[in-house]
């Protein structure tokens, strides 16, 4: 049966800065009320909505607060979306320290804390995501204590519960930018979610029919290409020990264009550092992964050799035009690269909306970025500084294989 647009109101755990909520918002759900702990967060959801906010851990709110807060029964919520912090999980962990602490890292309990609230708010459906980490190969016991407890819920409420997931990459729904992530999507009803499949590529194929029925990624150009230079452009300077070698990088490439493999000098090993060191964003190619808290020669910086205004950050999640801030840049750039982009979750939502509540399907997401043309061509880089040339010499490669999921 199908449900009205105002009765499809949201539960969100693990707000941060709103970009499930914001995505879901588009497609007519309304957030009902939010859980966020971080105090940047939830001024700036409190700047841009009036959501009903309660400001503190989960683990100490308990299910019947927040539905006191939301002014919903048990069973009423339409979904119950989550994006629960993923250090436990991610491949940042990996790169760093050759494994991490995953179940037995406390913040995994943030896992339980939504079961928690399913168990106890019974929504219609849910939503939760998280890095693909959850779900690598022999270390996918967060994703199992979650299927087990949802089973757990559905023998403790006599609810069917269903479980689809997927990891899915934002550049493949039009998003400008390169995100992985897992989805998991359940209705109470049972009823399995049906993922929606991409509709942009970076393989264009002109003799395979199918694939001539994808639209080709979504550039960065695409999305900050029409915006002017910053005023602030000092601020956004590139500085440490590698920051005067940014400039001597092709848009696209990162460190490894001074190795042996590459066409520049041979500075590094190859792949001895972290994936993101010195990474630069091409106008013809979706950003690469927003970082939250990126050291000092991390990007993805802009072709222009800076860092990324918080502008240029909201366009490429594919925020809301109108979003508001009242904090730091850097703040800003930890809120959006933990949020997830707006867009995807708008894909996601107009699915579940169709799927769960009879909703009618979505021609063009709202939130898609318009195509901004002619892309200029790309920007010639410079010579490297006399204080690396010291550098040059027959760097030995990093001699162990990526992790994959």
């Amino acid at each position: 049966m199908a449900i009205s647009r105002t009765s499809l109101k949201v539960i969100s755990l693990y707000t941060g800065v709103g970009g499930l909520d914001f995505g879901f918002e588009a497609v007519g759900f309304k957030t009902a009320v939010a859980v966020e702990m971080d105090p940047a967060a939830c001024r700036t959801i409190r700047l841009n909505r009036n959501w009903p906010m309660i400001e503190g851990d989960i683990s100490a709110i308990s299910t019947r607060e927040i539905l006191q807060a939301g002014r919903l029964k048990v069973g009423e919520a339409a979904v119950l979306i989550a994006g629960p912090p993923c250090q436990p999980f991610s491949k940042s962990g990996y790169w760093v320290n050759g494994d991490t602490r995953r179940l037995d890292d406390p913040r995994s309990k943030t896992l339980d804390a939504f079961l928690r609230v399913l168990r106890g708010a019974r929504p219609k459906s849910f939503l939760l995501e998280n890095v693909y980490g959850l779900a690598y190969e022999g270390k996918d016991e967060g994703l199992k204590l979650l299927i087990d407890g949802i089973r757990r819920v559905n023998r403790a409420t006599g609810d069917n519960y269903s479980v689809a997931w997927q990891m899915l990459n934002a550049a493949d729904y039009g998003v400008p930018q390169t995100r992985e992530r897992i989805f998991i999507v359940g209705s109470r009803d049972g009823r399995e979610f049906d993922f929606p499949p991409p509709s942009h590529t970076d393989h264009i194929a002109p003799a395979d029919l199918f694939l001539r029925t994808l639209a080709p990624h979504v550039p960065a150009w695409d999305a900050i290409g029409d915006l002017p230079r910053p005023r602030d452009e000092q601020t956004l300077t590139v500085r440490g020990k590698w920051g005067a070698l940014l400039p001597t990088i092709p848009e696209g490439q990162n460190y490894l264009w001074h190795t042996n493999r590459r066409g520049g000098m041979p500075l590094f090993g190859w792949r001895t550092r972290y994936w993101s060191f010195l990474l630069k964003l091409s106008k013809r190619r979706p950003s690469w992964t927003i970082q939250a808290q990126p050291g000092a020669a991390i990007g993805p910086f802009h072709w222009e050799n800076r860092r990324l205004t918080s502008k240029e950050m909201c366009r490429l999640q594919t925020f809301p035009e109108d979003i508001r801030f009242d904090c730091g840049r850097t703040e800003v750039q930890r809120m959006l690269g933990n949020a997830v982009p707006a867009l995807l979750a708008e894909v996601i939502a107009g699915k579940m909306a169709e799927q769960f509540f009879g909703r009618k399907p979505i021609k063009r997401p709202t939130l898609l970025p318009t195509p901004k043309r002619p892309i200029p061509p790309e920007e010639e880089p410079g010579t490297v500084p006399k204080q690396y040339l010291k550098y040059v010499g027959n760097h030995a490669d990093h001699p162990g294989e990526r992790r994959k999921p």
